[in-house]
């Protein structure tokens, strides 16, 4: 899987660039604020339709422009491949061709090119809030499983509509009449969430367990447990089990909901813990363990890709290396080795002899 071309438009700080990429290591170095991370954004967002900075589409339109384009030629599934992504302010949806035909969802161009992004917040996230974990597991099972993007898509919708039932039936009490029905789509569509979530972590857990093993030689022993709710005893049971175990959850707290007009409970809250030897890492493990975990988690993501898609994922290293100490730097780089893989620095003759080199200054390539 490899990236050789992209042409942007109007997207975030660039106006016109069109660049060419080394099958290997390509280092995109200078200085802050001058665009590197936003175009790491552009190759993530070319292969998934997700970016991982923005919350709406406009954000990521230039400045006084209408739209932005972005354009990728792309060598994957043993063939040249084209996408193309035109994204439009003001609420007008967005526009996606794959080798020249339009297509409808980012579910149309699933594993034409899968990246996996690794970034300063990344090093972090098993000490941050369950929100931030959420955001990682999802990002990662949308590539993976076209249809759990449609199924997040959906549960999204559901709570945001059952959130305005509960804000608003303390002026109209009428409004409860329908909340049974939202209730139960949530229930349905949020059981198929936890049993994607289930085997996504399952398999991510005994694949990073692997990675941190041979950093600590041997020393520690890696566990992932996924949490969802407590009515849900065992997350591997059938779709329809689930449902119920999530009817009985949400039962439970339909007083309390309503006290509170606020959504409590559901798979809007799941986390997962990691632990090393029986230690909790987010409540006992140093920055060093909790940094190596993460790289085992990212490199382990990579892992299920590659043997998802038969072909290595784009891997996107932004800034992370000058975060971590030359041990764990020598760790990653040992295991990027093959595949392409994009690494943003502000240190010009720090990896120099990796690859090709880009330099930009303010949204233009030097």
């Amino acid at each position: 899987m490899e990236l050789r071309k992209i042409d942007l438009r109007n997207f975030r700080n660039y106006e016109e660039i069109s660049l060419t990429f080394d099958p290997g290591v390509n280092l995109i170095v200078g200085q802050n604020a001058q665009g590197k991370t936003n175009l790491i954004e552009a190759v993530a967002y070319l292969g998934s339709g997700r970016s991982f900075r923005a919350q709406k589409q406009a954000e990521l339109i230039r400045f006084g422009a209408d739209f932005a384009d972005i354009e990728g030629e792309i060598f994957s599934q043993e063939r040249n491949q084209t996408l193309r992504w035109v994204l439009f302010g003001g609420g007008r949806p967005r526009q996606l061709w794959r080798n020249g035909a339009k297509k409808k969802t980012a579910a149309d161009i699933s594993g034409v090119m899968s990246t996996v992004l690794f970034c300063p917040e990344d090093l972090m996230v098993l000490k941050s809030g369950a929100s931030a974990r959420r955001r990682l597991g999802d990002s990662a099972l949308c590539q993976l499983r076209p249809n759990y993007d449609a199924a997040l898509a959906e549960y999204n919708r559901i709570l945001e509509q059952k959130s305005r039932i509960l804000k608003d039936h303390f002026d109209n009490p009428a409004v409860l009449e329908i909340l049974p029905e939202y209730n139960a789509r949530l229930c349905q569509v949020g059981a198929l969430l936890i049993s994607y979530r289930a085997r996504f972590y399952d398999s991510l857990g005994l694949e990073a367990a692997k990675f941190h093993s041979q950093f600590s030689g041997g020393k520690e022993e890696f566990r992932l447990q996924y949490r969802t709710v407590s009515t849900v005893s065992d997350p591997f049971v059938s779709v329809m089990q689930l449902t119920e175990d999530l009817k009985a959850h949400l039962e439970s707290h339909y007083r309390a909901e309503l006290e509170s007009g606020l959504c409590l409970t559901g798979p809007h809250k799941d986390d997962f813990e990691v632990s090393l030897s029986g230690i909790d890492l987010k409540a006992y493990g140093s920055q060093g363990q909790t940094r190596t975990a993460a790289i085992s988690l990212k490199l382990a993501q990579r892992e299920l890709y590659r043997r998802e898609f038969g072909e290595e994922p784009v891997l996107l290293l932004d800034d992370v290396l000058s975060e971590l100490d030359p041990a764990r730097q020598d760790f990653v780089l040992n295991h990027i080795k093959t595949g392409q893989v994009f690494i943003t620095c502000c240190e010009p003759g720090k990896f120099t002899e990796l690859g090709k080199t880009i330099h930009i200054e303010n949204g233009m390539i030097l």
